[in-house]
């Protein structure tokens, strides 16, 4: 069988899948909760404006969302990121976005632990879409830093 990174060569697999969270983003609105911390992110270079809501308790995150205008790639890859880090541990979380930037970075990385996130693995190719496969992965690293900070 071939390993998740291979599954993501495919062009019209991963031009599926990006359509696909784009078209029908996933925890696609946020919440009135207190109990949720928020982050607003926007680019000076496009139209990605989003915010991000974490429900995080006893160390887990336990409901991710978000909302906003954003490109294909911005609401696609914060769209998989819910999906993908919703029920995980902080430190769980944290692994997987340490292995998403490493992605994005075109360094050696833990496939497996991206899941769907692999169909990313080409961004690096286009320098002026990496804020893009990013903005939404650096709200949820500065929610867990501000949890973490003040308890």
């Amino acid at each position: 069988m071939a390993n998740i990174k291979e599954l993501f060569n495919d062009q019209a697999l991963m031009r599926e899948l990006l359509l696909d969270h784009y078209q029908y983003p996933h925890n696609h609105e946020l919440v009135q909760d207190g109990t949720y911390l928020s982050k607003h992110m926007a680019s000076a270079s496009c139209i990605d404006d989003i915010t991000v809501q974490a429900d995080i308790e006893d160390g887990t995150i336990r409901d991710l969302r978000f909302d906003g205008v954003a490109c294909t790639i911005s609401t696609a890859s914060t769209s998989i990121m819910t999906e993908l880090l919703k029920g995980k541990t902080v430190e769980e979380a944290k692994r997987i976005i340490g292995e998403y930037m490493k992605m994005i970075n075109n360094e050696e990385y833990d496939s497996e632990a991206l899941e769907e996130a692999n169909v990313f693995q080409n961004v690096y190719k286009q320098a002026n879409r990496i804020k893009c496969a990013t903005i939404g992965w650096d709200a949820v690293k500065e929610i867990i830093e501000e949890k973490e900070n003040n308890g």
